[in-house]
């Protein structure tokens, strides 16, 4: 299970040109799914991301993560995200999850978030969306369970 990071000032997804989720300062997280992916990944990587130090503390260094400054949290699936793109000119999936079995456990990774963290937003499954974000610093981290 694979979660891009990327500290913002503000972060908000569209499908059909309507927001769906909106957040201010906080960390946007694109979420990849790949085969062998399950709850315990999906925990284990909620766990990393409301604790993972990204935000400055007063002598500007990165010592407070999301759960410290009270920030928004916007989960969005990101299929693309588990390509290999190791060799060649197109990328390929093989080590994606299947799309069902990926919805399923993106779902639960939302209610997981939603139930521990209430300034939770997330995008659609499967949607063509529309992601609009002011990265911060820039800060983007890549953690893979």
């Amino acid at each position: 299970m694979i979660g891009l990071l990327q500290r913002v000032t503000q972060s908000s997804v569209a499908v059909d040109g309507e927001i769906i989720g909106r957040i201010d300062t906080g960390l946007l997280v694109l979420v990849g799914i790949e085969q062998n992916d399950d709850r315990n990944k999906a925990d284990r990587l909620l766990e990393r991301i409301l604790s993972y130090r990204v935000f400055p503390d007063d002598e500007d260094k990165m010592n407070h993560s999301l759960k410290d400054i009270n920030g928004g949290l916007l989960l969005v699936p990101q299929f693309t995200l588990v390509a290999d793109t190791k060799k060649g000119t197109r990328p390929g999936f093989s080590h994606a999850a299947s799309p069902h079995e990926a919805e399923m456990l993106f779902h639960y990774l939302v209610e997981k978030a939603s139930s521990v963290y209430p300034i939770t937003a997330v995008g659609k499954f499967g949607a063509d969306m529309k992601v609009n974000l002011i990265n911060d610093g820039p800060v983007t981290f890549w953690l893979q369970i």
